[in-house]
This record gives structure tokens, C-alpha cells and sequence, in this order.
């Protein structure tokens, strides 16, 4: 059975830097409007650990994955996927329940930057070479 489309031929994974600069760049470029619209930079600074935060753990979970098998690669990579996201959560959760405002404005300038971040991956995935 053949498959045709988009997603039938595979392509090379395309390297993480310049999409995670870019979403690193939209963290810093929300900073000076925090100033000027006088909002709590609590709120900045949780999603610049977060982002921080995020990515560190994405360079070690690489590292690791170099010095595995196929296999195990793929393992590390899913378990890798799941710890991030539940510990993002899990942190903005626990900030939601003593301070509500604080949580949603951090989790919408991280999302800001996430949402670049896939932008330029995915665009950088399918414009690749077949």
C-alpha cells in the first residue's frame, strides 16, 4: 500500500536553534512592554525562567539522546516530551492557585514564544528537501 501526500516522505529533522532564538527574541521583546505598560514583571520573569527552563532541559535530553540507540533515542525523546509538558503545567497550576493574573499572563507570553517557535520548525520541516 502506497501513501501519497504530505507527510509521506520523510524528511531530516531541521535544526532547533534559530526557531528557539526566534522565541527567545519574542521573551525579550515582551520585556520592554511590561515596563511601559507598568504590568508585573513577576509574570515576565516566570515565563523567561519557564522558557529557560524548557529549552535547558531540551539540550541535556539531546545530549543524552546522542548516546543511545534508535531505540532508546525515540524512548528519551518521548519521555523527554511528556516531563516538559507536564512540568510546565504543573508549575503554572501551582502559580494559578495563589496568584491567577500572574499565571495566565506568564503562560500567554510563553505561548507567544511557543507559538514562533513551532511556526519556524514546522516551516523549516517542510521546506526542506525531500
Amino acid at each position: 500500500m502506497m501513501r501519497f501526500g504530505l507527510l509521506a516522505t520523510p524528511r531530516p529533522e531541521p535544526g532547533h536553534l534559530l526557531p528557539a532564538l526566534a522565541g527567545s527574541l519574542v521573551i525579550l521583546f515582551a520585556l520592554p512592554l511590561f515596563l511601559i505598560l507598568d504590568w508585573s514583571m513577576s509574570a515576565w520573569a516566570l515565563a523567561a525562567l519557564l522558557w529557560l527552563g524548557i529549552h535547558a532541559l531540551d539540550v541535556i535530553l539531546r545530549r543524552a539522546r546522542k548516546d543511545t540507540g534508535n531505540l532508546a533515542a525515540s524512548g528519551m525523546q518521548a519521555f523527554g516530551l511528556l516531563f516538559k509538558t507536564l512540568g510546565l503545567l504543573v508549575v503554572l497550576f501551582a502559580v494559578a492557585a495563589s496568584n491567577p493574573h500572574l499565571a495566565l499572563t506568564a503562560a500567554l507570553v510563553y505561548a507567544l514564544a511557543y507559538t514562533l517557535e513551532l511556526g519556524l520548525s514546522m516551516v523549516a520541516y517542510f521546506g526542506s528537501s525531500r
